[in-house]
């Protein structure tokens, strides 16, 4: 049996083996940082949950075989001496499994069945599938053997701690194949018509597809592309629990969630190629909005967090968001945007601004989006540049879409209280060479070796140029070999592997990057896009990075930063083509 290749190899360690839908994956990684021995089916509804654990036998002895496992977009492989495994996903909640010259254990990954925890294990009298029964997904695992045997099953409708288990191996000619499913209540017996050879051949074309739709600008001068494409398309789900519509989650490992500002690079990176699901991923978290205006800070299948929020980074992205749809919002999308946006400004303006003063004010660290970073570290309830200038964006946005809805004392309203706020941030907060962060209460002010504190340079643009001179030189400060580190490496402070307190962020990065452009100070943005374009393409798309060597930190599948890239890329070949193409006389 051989494998044919679709798409690009990566490693399961760093990226989950899913599909466009799931809402489960295939990996080792099964808990935060927490790596098995063995692949697992790690299920994302109410939370992150290993369920089932995937054995390769050795045929001869019954032990476990030693194996080498191999990921592309369509086929999973386990490649052991005696013979060789594949799994493909038939449906977003269906895999195929097929197997030659191995045999296959799947067991519950928990041992004990309590009351609240655990799965529950029987066989089905039914169809005879064999059925795992999860309490912390409150979902259903449906083994149903297609070919082959049961060579043994334990611990069916037991109670307590014990192996849960059952062992499929090929007849005495040929090779075995089972079906899993994850199902909620019950359903109708298993059945398809499809090869497995079709099966994979479908998820090629389908993942081939979604590639060639975002990425179609890819060529040898971005070689991470393809793999980009997949970490967002291996990420997204379908519309479940509290998820209202097809999401891209951060990642199929441990950051499986929806953070209100994330959201916002994956819809971009979607835009010209998947419009549908770019505005899908700018909205969800609108979908939550609350009475005071506020998005939560996160989403995920069962719970909505609001004891944070995220940074209103959400004028500027509906900007570049617009220019970026190849159709324009209809009017009745354009009015309800409107007025989500409108209330989410409202809340900063409102909520978020103790009485008389003309900034709003983050009340940790967390509301930044930078959770950890030094400019925090003096107090906690501050007014900063960087809040500031994303609700300047955010109020000339509302000012052009007011303008567009034909609603014009509201747009000369916003343009007013954009100029006003611009005014009162340079008046209060920059000090001629530096932008400081001022405490709510005591009124002190400092400043930090932190990224952060350069992030006005979003306002591009809308910056006086001498501003922005300066906020440049501090920006390239910043900028190691890889990547823009988020703490000056040469500060007291930096940390490799800080979070926010060193690291290079694809968000930072890409805001920088845009703002810089936007300013005129095009060779420094180059330089960004670069290093870090570079980066990804060396070191795949994790959380974030070690500034000084480049090294991948946290889950190491993330979004974000492959949306970025996709974002960045295409920017840089589009610059390039223009530059390349003939001139005419």
């Amino acid at each position: 049996m051989t494998a044919a290749r679709s798409g690009p190899a990566f490693s399961i360690r760093d990226i989950p083996f899913s599909t466009y839908g799931s809402w489960f994956d295939i990996s080792p990684v099964v808990a935060e940082k927490t790596y098995a021995e063995d692949l697992h089916l790690v299920s994302h509804q109410n939370g992150m949950h290993a369920v089932l654990c995937f054995v390769p036998l050795d045929t001869a002895t019954g032990d476990r075989a030693e194996n080498l496992v191999e990921a592309t977009p369509s086929r999973l492989g386990w490649t052991g001496a005696g013979g060789r495994i594949d799994l493909a996903y038939e449906t977003p909640d269906t895999v195929r499994l097929r197997g030659d010259g191995l045999n296959l254990r799947v067991a519950a990954a928990a041992k004990t069945l309590t009351p609240f925890s655990g799965s529950y294990f029987f066989r089905d009298p039914v169809d005879g599938a064999y059925m795992f029964t999860s309490y912390e997904t409150g979902r259903r695992y449906r083994i149903t053997v297609l070919s082959g045997t049961v060579a043994d099953s334990s611990g069916t409708e037991a109670l307590g701690s014990g192996d849960r288990r059952v062992t499929v191996t090929a007849d005495a000619d040929g090779a075995w194949e089972i079906a899993v499913e994850e199902l909620d209540s019950a359903r109708r017996p298993f059945t398809s018509r499809a090869t497995f050879e079709q099966v994979v051949a479908a998820a090629q074309r389908s993942f081939a597809e979604f590639a060639d739709v975002v990425a179609p600008w890819r060529s040898t001068g971005t070689p991470a592309a393809e793999l980009a494409a997949y970490v967002v398309w291996s990420a997204t789900v379908r519309p479940a629990g509290l998820v209202t519509r097809p999401a891209v989650l951060m990642s199929k490992h441990w950051m499986d969630k929806v953070w209100s500002w994330d959201h916002c690079f994956n819809a971009l990176a979607l835009a010209s190629g998947s419009p549908d699901l770019a505005w899908d991923q700018f909205s969800l978290p609108f979908d939550h909005q609350d009475d005071s205006g506020a998005l939560p800070d996160s989403i995920t299948h069962s719970e909505v967090l609001y004891n944070f929020v995220k940074p209103p980074i959400h004028g500027w992205a509906l900007g570049h968001l617009r220019r970026r749809l190849p159709e324009p919002l209809d009017r009745t999308e354009l009015a309800e945007t409107y007025d989500r946006l409108r209330r989410w400004t409202d809340f900063w303006l409102t909520t978020r601004r103790a009485p008389g003063a003309d900034l709003p004010h983050y009340q940790h660290g967390n509301d930044s989006g930078w959770d950890n970073a030094t400019t925090f570290d003096p107090q906690r309830l501050i007014v900063t540049a960087d809040l500031a200038a994303f609700l300047i964006l955010q109020l000339r946005e509302l000012s052009a879409l007011a303008a567009e809805l034909g609603r014009s004392d509201e747009a000369r309203q916003w343009t007013r209280t954009a100029d006003a706020t611009q005014a009162a941030t340079l008046d209060q907060l920059w000090t001629g060479d530096r932008f400081v962060a001022r405490a709510v209460h005591s009124g002190d002010t400092w400043s930090t070796s932190s990224l952060l504190d350069l992030m006005p340079i979003a306002l591009g643009e809308h910056l006086p140029e001498e501003v922005s001179g300066v906020l440049a030189d501090r920006i390239e400060a910043h900028l190691t070999e890889h990547g823009l580190a988020t703490e000056l490496p040469t500060s007291p402070h930096y940390l490799p592997d800080g979070y926010w307190r060193g690291p290079i962020w694809a968000p930072a990065t890409v805001l920088v990057e845009d703002g810089l452009r936007r300013a005129g100070h095009q060779r420094l943005a180059d330089e960004i896009s670069a290093r870090f374009r570079t980066l990804c393409e060396t070191n795949g798309f994790a959380e974030n990075f070690d500034a000084l060597t480049g090294a991948g930190l946290r889950d190491r599948a993330y979004t974000w930063t492959a949306s970025s890239y996709l974002l960045l890329a295409e920017a840089h070949e589009l610059r390039r083509a223009a530059t390349a193409a003939p001139t005419g006389g």
